[in-house]
């Protein structure tokens, strides 16, 4: 697959055949906008992208590795090309910026898409992957009985593509057989009350600087002359250029009455309460968002929506990136993220006792303290009363 497809308009799109079996998936990004306030544009609402953005950050912090395990032997990243690949998946984007962009597509529209470019001189090897920022997906079957993906991109452009060389994310994967389940219709209702109430706030400031009056005439007056007065009412009394703006004086003929405006303003429990069903959608709560959360707050947020994805991350990459006898061979791809980074600094020190039993080294204590890495520091190191047990129930030293 040639990188050029992509970006040179003037050359032709893949030829793809006539397709046997047919699925379509909408990304909608403009569902509902016949709600007077919310036009479906999630990334539109500054509560959705508060919501989201705590999770998207730290699937950007999950770091990338190519593990090569067979039996008693370990090896990380061997392979220089998925190494590199893994730090910088195109000329445009790091890491970090790659995996943002595709949870942000993720928990905005259920699926995340992105294409892998392969070397068509070194056996097809992957060497840059791009993110798809399509509008609309179909899902297509050859003759050959062949997997395609038809993407429909938000320049108007269709582009074929094989699934074999898409990544492709998905959540909530439930009604659909191949694709995950847009969130927007299950918010429709709430982000159209959101909408409604921070709407119905701008008019009632509005309105609060309206003064309103009412000019009842005691003597019967014709259309006209009732124009006329009011008029000059307006103009004599409520006008900031007149002499007497702020004062108003009238005869026997008119009784003059201010109507005080009456705008409805929900209270802030009502607020709340939607703003905090907002959050249980998105798994999250005032604390993350407003990152003022504690160690086990934290912990419980990763264990329930960043670890699910970097675990799916993972599954996916392998399969996209390996051969089956690459995979079998014990090549895998893992996202790792370190979860310490937010503990307090009591459980922090608390690490130290891991050194000398061999279960962290130096650097990785280092790490999580936010301290360099040092010379010496990848060995891993025991205390010399500890031993291995061997199946006798003796340590090596010879010693029951």
């Amino acid at each position: 697959m040639r990188l050029p497809r992509l970006f040179n308009r003037r050359s032709r799109d893949p030829t793809v055949e006539k397709p046997s079996e047919v699925a379509t998936l909408k990304m909608v990004n403009t569902w509902g906008e016949h709600y007077i306030a919310w036009n479906g544009k999630l990334y539109e609402s500054d509560i959705v992208m508060a919501c989201i953005r705590p999770k998207i950050k730290a699937i950007g912090k999950l770091l990338a590795k190519h593990i090569r395990e067979n039996g008693d032997n370990m090896a990380l990243n061997p392979m220089t090309n998925i190494r590199m690949l893994l730090q910088y998946p195109n000329p445009y984007m790091t890491m970090q910026q790659f995996l943002e962009k595709l949870t942000y597509q993720l928990t905005l529209t259920g699926n995340a898409f992105a294409l892998i470019v392969r070397d068509g001189e070194s056996a097809g090897k992957p060497v840059a992957l791009y993110p798809i920022e399509c509008s609309a997906v179909q899902k297509r079957v050859d003759k050959q009985n062949r997997t395609l993906l038809e993407f429909t991109l938000k320049n108007g452009r269709v582009m074929t593509f094989d699934y074999e060389d898409v990544l492709h994310l998905r959540q909530d994967f439930t009604e659909d057989a191949f694709f995950g389940t847009n969130p927007a219709p299950a918010l429709a209702q709430l982000m159209e009350c959101v909408g409604t109430i921070d709407q119905g706030i701008v008019k009632a400031v509005k309105n609060s600087g309206i003064i309103r009056w009412l000019l009842k005439f005691n003597s019967g007056l014709r259309p006209e002359d009732v124009k006329k007065n009011v008029k000059e009412f307006v103009d004599n009394y409520l006008s900031v250029e007149s002499d007497a703006f702020g004062a108003a004086g009238v005869d026997a003929k008119a009784d003059a009455k201010q109507i005080e405006p009456k705008d409805y303003i929900p209270n802030a429990a009502i607020t709340d309460k939607l703003t905090d069903r907002i959050y249980s959608f998105f798994g999250v709560n005032r604390d993350l968002v407003q990152a003022n959360y504690t160690e086990d707050q934290w912990n419980a947020f990763y264990e329930s929506e960043v670890e699910p994805i970097a675990i799916q991350l993972g599954d996916v990459f392998t399969l996209r990136l390996f051969t089956r006898k690459e995979i079998n061979f014990g090549n895998r791809i893992v996202f790792e993220a370190s979860n310490l980074q937010c503990a307090s600094m009591t459980t922090k020190l608390a690490l130290v006792q891991f050194l000398d039993r061999g279960i962290m080294s130096a650097n990785e204590i280092r790490r999580v303290l936010n301290l360099p890495p040092i010379d010496g520091g990848d060995v891993y190191v025991r205390r010399l009363d500890t031993a291995p047990i061997t199946e006798g129930g003796e340590t090596t030293d010879g010693e029951t």
